[in-house]
C-alpha cells in the first residue's frame, strides 16, 4: 500500500487528527496529534487494508528550537501467511507525535503492539518523554538516581556521579559548547 492511500485512509477516518504528512522521500510519515494516537493506532493494526502488526522502533526526537519533543513509530505490516506469489505484500509507514517540550506526554500504546513496552522506557528515561497509561514506565538504561535524560541536546553532563569523574570525550559537560 503506498503512503498516499495510508495518508488518506488516516485522514478519511481522524479528520483533523491529522495534524500533517511528508509523502515524499524515503521516510514516510503523518504527524498524528498526540491524544488521539491510541485510537489512531488501533486503526492502523486492525483495518485489513493498513494492517500495521509490526511496531519496528519508536526513535525519539528532540526539536529544540521549537521547545517540542517527538516519538517517531516505524511500522510495518508482514504477512502472517505465506504469500502465493513470490513478492511479498509489505508495506511500511510511521507516524510521528509531537508534544511541547514542557509537558512531554503521550500516551501509551504498549497494549496496541507489546514491543512498545521496552521502547518507551527507552524514550522515557533518554529523552524524558512521559507515556500515560504504560503499564511500567521506568528508567531502562540509566540509574534510577540519575538526574536528566541524557539525549536531549540541552542535557548537562553530570562531572562525577557518586563520587566517580564522569567527562564527554572532549572533556566539557555538554558537547555543544
Amino acid at each position: 500500500m503506498a503512503p498516499e492511500e495510508i495518508c488518506k485512509a488516516l485522514k478519511d477516518r481522524f479528520g483533523e487528527a491529522v495534524e500533517d504528512a511528508v509523502l515524499a522521500g524515503g521516510h514516510p510519515y503523518a504527524r498524528i496529534a498526540a491524544d488521539r494516537w491510541p485510537e489512531v493506532a488501533v486503526f492502523l493494526r486492525d483495518d485489513p487494508r493498513l494492517g500495521f502488526n509490526v511496531l519496528r522502533c519508536i526513535s525519539a526526537l528532540d526539536l529544540l528550537s521549537e521547545e517540542k519533543l517527538a516519538c517517531v513509530y516505524d511500522l510495518c505490516h508482514v504477512p502472517l501467511e505465506q504469500p502465493k506469489v513470490l513478492k511479498t505484500q509489505t508495506h511500511e509507514f510511521a507516524v510521528r507525535v509531537v508534544v511541547d517540550r514542557s509537558n512531554p506526554v503521550i500516551p501509551s500504546v504498549a497494549h496496541v503492539w507489546p514491543a512498545a513496552d521496552w521502547h518507551e522506557r527507552e524514550a522515557y528515561d533518554l529523552m524524558g518523554i512521559e507515556f500515560s497509561g504504560h503499564p511500567d514506565l521506568r528508567r531502562i538504561l540509566c540509574p534510577d538516581d540519575w538526574n536528566g535524560h541524557p539525549l536531549r541536546k540541552d542535557y548537562e553532563f553530570p562531572l562525577e556521579y557518586h563520587d566517580i569523574p564522569a567527562t564527554t570525550e572532549f572533556e566539557l559537560t555538554n558537547p555543544r559548547h
